[in-house]
């Protein structure tokens, strides 16, 4: 995929914003206040965790080898192409549980009928009317952000960059020193 939801966690409150707004985006009703009265109720497909002192939102990776789409028996787990998201084909799973035994993150679940796995699917509708997926849009502080893995890398080799200049400024400095 050439998008992915990046994770600020020093940014994330923990207030599970992303979860109620995954669980309304993913709603018959697609609004809160009729999705809370829905049955089966809507589920979420994102789940904060505690790990010490921060929350940790946690939601599929779109891992590009894929093991949840290399383990499923009848291939309800797909991509339509190496650009997509991997989807589950509800009427396909047969619930057998072997992709969330091999999910390297945990974070695929049984839908609320009991059968069926959900995961996170980027929000497919909402981003191909141009939105952004629904935690990512919810996020108060934006630990959530939608970007482009050019401008991820692009991000990191600045930030090693800038360390790189730092590391070599203070040894400089302690030569200087002596």
């Amino acid at each position: 995929m050439d998008k992915a939801i990046m994770i600020n966690i020093e940014k994330c409150l923990a207030c599970k914003s992303c979860e109620i707004a995954c669980a309304v985006a993913h709603s018959k009703s697609g609004v809160l206040e009729e999705a809370v009265e829905e049955l089966p109720r809507p589920q979420r497909m994102v789940t904060v965790e505690a790990a010490g002192e921060f929350g940790v939102p946690l939601q599929c990776r779109h891992c590009e080898a894929a093991p949840c789409i290399e383990i499923c028996p009848t291939g309800a787990i797909q991509r339509f192409d190496e650009q997509a998201p991997v989807v589950v084909d509800a009427d396909l799973c047969i619930g057998c549980k072997l992709c969330m035994l091999i999910c390297p993150f945990g974070v695929l679940q049984i839908g609320p009928e009991g059968r069926a796995i959900i995961k996170c699917d980027m929000c497919l509708e909402r981003m191909g009317k141009g939105q952004e997926p629904a935690c990512v849009e919810a996020c108060p502080t934006g630990a959530l952000k939608l970007i482009s893995l050019k401008e991820a890398t692009k991000s990191k080799r600045r930030e090693a960059s800038k360390q790189l200049v730092k590391e070599v400024e203070q040894k400089k400095s302690k030569s200087e020193e002596k």
